[in-house]
């Protein structure tokens, strides 16, 4: 296993690892805990030492198999990390239910203290201030009590939002979602928290799945390789200086096998030279949305980005209804609302036809 430096710390992270929110359903559905539990075990014996939890995961059985299986691994020889937010705590935010979700995660995992805890799904600015005005002092508080050793962030913003983030340096990490879809448009916020000494974790290195399941697209990943496009595209990510662990989502020990050939032999580089190494391929994939933007400017208070984020999957032949109702909790006939003035569209740098596809997906309803 390769292994990195996670930020400023003294920690040494595996270059991959496993995101714990891909159980099989069917044996959490038969009660076949212990199954699960293997997959983190077999992980662990592979090198990888990182493992991202979270409420809810897998039918909110995440933590529960999760912990079932690092209870049996010395203490010092895995970091773990859990999540909260004002959506875990039913929108309550005293010191009282904070502590609750926390002990909650801690007697979950069977751990006395989480190495990371983030603050959790930050989807704008405006949702984030909110949230860190409400929570930030009872995550010091934790912290001060020895109950988390690092205060982190996960942020799906676009644009330059991160660097906002970022620049409040209240934070020793981030969680961002970075792959071979988003590359070209997410190197200044990278940068911004790699110069900040920030721990990078990314998520969605495959794309949410687009990128293994449309491996036409992304061939240019594996040249001079013999790995496969998702493994391809796990490296692509690993191999940059900045980012200090890529998660895998892991559903079977052959899952964990791809995600360790991935990194063997990993040879770092900085951002900018794969960006100048990749600009200039995969060029079929310029109808895809980026998500840069800059054409976060409507009059009308449409969240364009977003709607053009759930537009990629319908490029693909996916569905993306249900990327805009329960990812972006945005009602569909917002797009309808658009009263084709042309301001995104100007504002575009790859020039889509913004318009055109806010009036298709309005047609949903």
């Amino acid at each position: 296993m390769y292994y990195k430096q996670y930020g400023n710390t003294n920690m040494k992270v595996s270059a991959v690892g496993m995101g714990t929110m891909r159980y099989n359903d069917d044996d959490i559905n038969a009660g076949n805990l212990e199954k699960c539990a293997e997959i983190v075990l077999y992980a662990h014996e592979k090198g990888i030492n990182f493992f991202d939890s979270a409420p809810f995961y897998c039918q909110d059985k995440s933590e529960i198999i999760t912990g079932m299986a690092l209870s049996q691994l010395p203490r010092d020889s895995y970091f773990i990390s859990s999540k909260v937010n004002l959506g875990t705590l039913d929108k309550k935010s005293s010191a009282d239910d904070f502590r609750r979700r926390l002990e909650t995660s801690l007697k979950r995992l069977k751990v006395d203290y989480l190495d990371f805890y983030y603050l959790w799904c930050m989807l704008d600015m405006e949702s984030f201030k909110k949230q860190y005005d409400l929570l930030y002092k009872h995550f010091e508080q934790a912290k001060s009590e020895g109950l988390i050793r690092h205060i982190t962030v996960s942020s799906h913003m676009q644009g330059n939002d991160l660097e906002k983030l970022v620049d409040t340096e209240a934070f020793s990490g981030i969680l961002i979602g970075y792959n071979a879809l988003n590359y070209r448009f997410r190197q200044a916020g990278i940068a911004a928290a790699y110069n900040k000494g920030m721990g990078i974790t990314v998520m969605n290195p495959l794309g949410g799945g687009l990128i293994p399941e449309n491996p036409e697209y992304f061939s240019y990943l594996t040249e001079g390789s013999d790995l496969t496009v998702a493994q391809a595209a796990l490296r692509f990510v690993a191999s940059h200086k900045e980012i200090s662990v890529a998660l895998a989502g892991c559903t079977t020990k052959e899952h964990v096998d791809d995600a360790v050939k991935a990194v063997e032999g990993l040879v770092e580089k900085p951002a900018a030279e794969i960006y100048k190494e990749y600009e200039n391929s995969g060029l079929a994939l310029n109808n895809l949305c980026t998500g840069c933007a800059y054409c976060d400017s409507c009059p009308q208070g449409i969240e364009i980005p977003k709607f053009m984020d759930a537009y990629n999957l319908h490029i693909f032949g996916k569905n993306m209804a249900d990327r805009l109702k329960h990812h972006w909790s945005l009602p569909i006939n917002k797009a309808a609302e658009c009263i084709r003035c042309g301001k995104c569209e100007d504002l575009c740098t790859q020039h889509l036809p913004i318009m055109d596809r806010l009036e298709e997906i309005a047609q949903l309803n």
